[in-house]
C-alpha cells in the first residue's frame, strides 16, 4: 500500500501518535470531535475569510484581529481566501491537480494568498496561544504548491500570524527550490510508509490522550 494523499495535518497526526494517524487515515473507523479550540479557530478563519472577500463586518469577539485583515486588504493583487490547492507526484516531478483528483498526491488550504504579477503573498491564521510551537514547513508546502499552480510567480513573502498573541513568523520563497519546499517532509513520509509497508502502528502517550477518538488505545484518556 502507497502512502495515501497527505496533508500537513495529516503528517502531524502521525508524528503525534502512528496508531491514532492509522484508525483516523487508514481504517477510518473513528473521527476526530471538535474542541473549544478548534471551533474558535474555525469561526475565526471564516470571520476572516468572508472579511476579505466580501467586506463582512468582522464580529465583535474578533475585533482584535481586524486591523491586521485591513492591511492585507490594502494589498493589491488578486485575492484568494481559503483556496484548495493539490499536487500530483509522479516519477519525481510534480505537477498541479485538483483537490479531490484521484492522482492528488498532496493537499493543502492557504487561508489567504495574494497573487501580484511574478510575486505573491501567503497568510496562514493560527490561533494558539503562541508562536513557540513554529513550524515553517507548513509555509514551505504551501509555497511549493502555488509555484506549481502559478508558473509566473516567482517569489512569495509568507507568512504564519499568530492573531491572538499579535506574533508574526516570516518566510520568504523562491521558485527555483519548489521542489525541495514540496519535499520538505519527507523524512515523515519515509517513517509513515515504512509504518504502512511494515503494518506496525507504535502508541505514543501524551497530554492529547485526553482528547484522542481512539478509545481503545491503552493511553487514552477520555473522561
Amino acid at each position: 500500500m502507497t502512502v495515501p494523499a497527505w496533508s500537513y495535518s495529516s503528517i502531524k497526526t502521525f508524528d503525534q501518535c502512528p496508531k491514532k494517524y492509522y484508525h483516523l487515515r487508514i481504517l477510518k473507523d473513528v473521527k476526530d470531535s471538535d474542541t473549544t479550540a478548534t471551533v474558535y479557530g474555525k469561526e475565526l478563519h471564516t470571520a476572516a475569510e468572508l472579511y476579505i472577500r466580501d467586506g463582512v463586518e468582522i464580529p465583535p469577539k474578533f475585533s482584535f484581529i481586524k486591523t491586521t485583515l485591513e492591511a492585507l486588504q490594502k494589498i493589491e493583487g488578486e485575492k484568494h481566501c481559503e483556496i484548495k490547492l493539490g499536487v500530483a507526484k509522479k516519477d519525481g516531478e510534480f505537477t498541479p491537480c485538483g483537490f479531490f483528483d484521484e492522482d492528488v498526491w498532496w493537499r493543502g488550504i492557504a487561508d489567504l494568498l495574494i497573487i501580484q504579477g511574478e510575486k505573491a503573498f501567503l497568510v496562514d491564521y493560527k490561533t494558539s496561544k503562541n508562536a513557540k510551537y513554529a513550524d515553517t514547513k507548513q509555509l514551505d508546502l504551501l509555497a511549493g504548491a502555488v509555484f506549481t499552480h502559478y508558473p509566473q510567480v516567482k517569489t512569495i513573502k509568507s507568512a504564519l500570524l499568530f492573531v491572538v498573541s499579535n506574533e508574526v513568523v516570516q518566510k520568504e520563497h523562491d521558485a527555483l527550490f519548489r521542489t525541495a519546499y514540496l519535499s520538505a517532509m519527507q523524512p515523515e513520509l519515509t517513517r509513515l510508509e515504512a509504518a504502512i509497508n511494515n503494518d506496525v502502528w507504535n502508541t505514543n502517550s501524551g497530554p492529547l490522550c485526553k482528547f484522542c477518538p481512539v478509545v481503545e488505545c491503552p493511553h487514552n484518556r477520555r473522561g
